[in-house]
């Protein structure tokens, strides 16, 4: 086996600000703990949490790294005490805490999923954080089953396209938002029955026309505070609104005389605060549900581009133009 490396470059925060505090740093090469693993990194996904971690407002919690990355993909390369089920050499990804942006990075074992057939890293890297927050979100906390109509915000997002793909597998009609005609086209190409421009169109009324007036059953958003009243309208009766990042806002007026007279449910998460059990069990129903699914060509990664771990900056300030299509990975 190949000696591992004393140290390792690493893309360090230097201070919050803009993508230009991203810095590419000598760190040392972290070490397995009990049931983990370390990973030779491949390929890092870049998710909306890297860039408010870089800001300053989503620190990590306690104990994690403070590189950003939360989703890798790459070769064992060691294993930690009792980390069982992996082997030295095996081809994983993985979802993380942190420290994804680099060259090593340890991983509990049971937050590691072998790479689909048929994918290579770079894919492999776009899957884990936006599979385990659709999966814990749109399937688990609100329950989308076949038959029902679901309503997608940000539907050409690295969340969306992998909603919109695993809704449709799952047998549900999707609605999306997008903010351009081209990003319509594109959710549409990966399955949306009905795309919605949000610039030029009232979701609210596209819902309704869409369902007769009756409304979705489920609402996936990430928008939160801006659209909240908007969706309670959007809602069908017992409707249940998936609420995953705010980026509109933390803070919405509701009608709770509607929730009454709807039967709503509200339910939201934060991924990254799950404890690794937590994480495992997502991680299991992932390889037993949408693994063969992936494996068979029926749900695909979307990948917008790629960038070289020493221009991670690049990469944060395609996120931040909201100009991509599907996900952004860093190539290590």
């Amino acid at each position: 086996m190949t000696a591992l490396p004393a140290r390792m470059k690493a893309v360090e925060i230097t201070t919050p600000g803009g993508p230009e505090v991203l810095r590419l740093a000598d760190r040392p090469t972290p070490q397995p703990g009990t049931g983990e693993v370390l990973i030779k990194v491949a390929a890092a996904g870049v998710n909306r949490p890297d860039v408010e971690q870089r800001k300053g407002t989503y620190p990590p919690p306690p104990g994690a790294s403070d590189i950003p990355g939360l989703e890798i993909a790459g070769t064992v390369a060691a294993l930690g005490q009792g980390a069982a089920g992996v082997s030295v050499g095996d081809k994983v990804c993985a979802l993380v805490s942190g420290g994804g942006y680099a060259e090593y990075c340890t991983a509990p074992v049971a937050q590691c999923l072998p790479v689909p057939k048929g994918l290579d890293f770079t894919a492999a890297a776009s899957l884990p954080e936006t599979f385990f927050t659709v999966w814990q979100n749109m399937c688990d906390r609100a329950g989308l089953k076949a038959g029902e109509t679901i309503l997608i915000h940000g539907g050409t997002s690295g969340i969306g396209v992998t909603a919109v793909q695993m809704a449709k597998a799952i047998g549900a009609r999707v609605l999306a938002t997008a903010g351009s005609a081209a990003k319509c086209a594109a959710a549409a190409k990966l399955g949306a029955d009905r795309a919605i421009d949000y610039n030029t169109e009232d979701f609210v009324e596209v819902v309704k026309a869409e369902t007769n007036g009756k409304g979705v059953e489920v609402i996936l958003d990430m928008v939160g505070g801006k659209y909240f009243e908007r969706n309670i309208a959007a809602l069908a009766i017992d409707g249940r609104l998936a609420l995953i990042a705010l980026l509109g806002g933390r803070e919405a007026k509701i009608d709770l005389g509607l929730v009454l007279r709807k039967r709503l449910t509200l339910t939201g998460s934060v991924l990254r605060a799950r404890t690794i059990a937590e994480k495992g069990a997502i991680a299991q129903s992932l390889r037993r549900e949408i693994w063969p699914l992936i494996e068979s060509g029926k749900i695909k990664p979307v990948i917008d581009s790629t960038v070289p771990l020493a221009d991670a900056a690049k990469a944060h300030a395609r996120m931040e133009s909201s100009a991509h299509i599907g996900k952004i990975v860093l190539t290590v």
